[in-house]
């Protein structure tokens, strides 16, 4: 089974080794600082979800991660493409959600735009 295989890969030393490196070349998480907030990162989570796929489990890119963002938006973002974050001007703070795609923000600010 897949997925008894990356558990045996996750129990790894060399597994813990590559997320104490990652964890101490990049302490604060990804996520948060996008959002202009401090916060430790204490999760690393593969930037494109491996799946099984060993190459991209052991040499995939990394990001580090609050467990507050691992577990909720990171997830959401895997499967429904987009997360539902809304930021303090009331927008949506993902550009791939529907919101921006519905033609609804025609002449809403764009996060990242003028």
């Amino acid at each position: 089974m897949v997925y008894d295989e990356v558990e045996r890969w996750r129990g790894s030393a060399r597994w813990r080794r590559r997320v104490r490196f990652q964890l101490a070349t990049n302490p604060l998480c990804r996520m948060c600082a996008e959002q202009g907030v401090v916060a430790s990162a204490t999760v690393v989570d593969h930037v494109i979800p491996h799946r099984g796929d060993q190459q991209l489990f052991w040499f995939g890119d990394l990001a580090s991660l609050c467990a507050s963002h691992h577990s909720k938006d990171k997830q959401q973002a895997e499967t429904k493409g987009y997360t539902t974050a809304i930021g303090a001007d009331g927008y949506p703070t993902d550009v791939q959600h529907p919101f921006y795609r519905a033609g609804c923000a025609e002449t809403k600010r764009h996060p990242g735009g003028e």
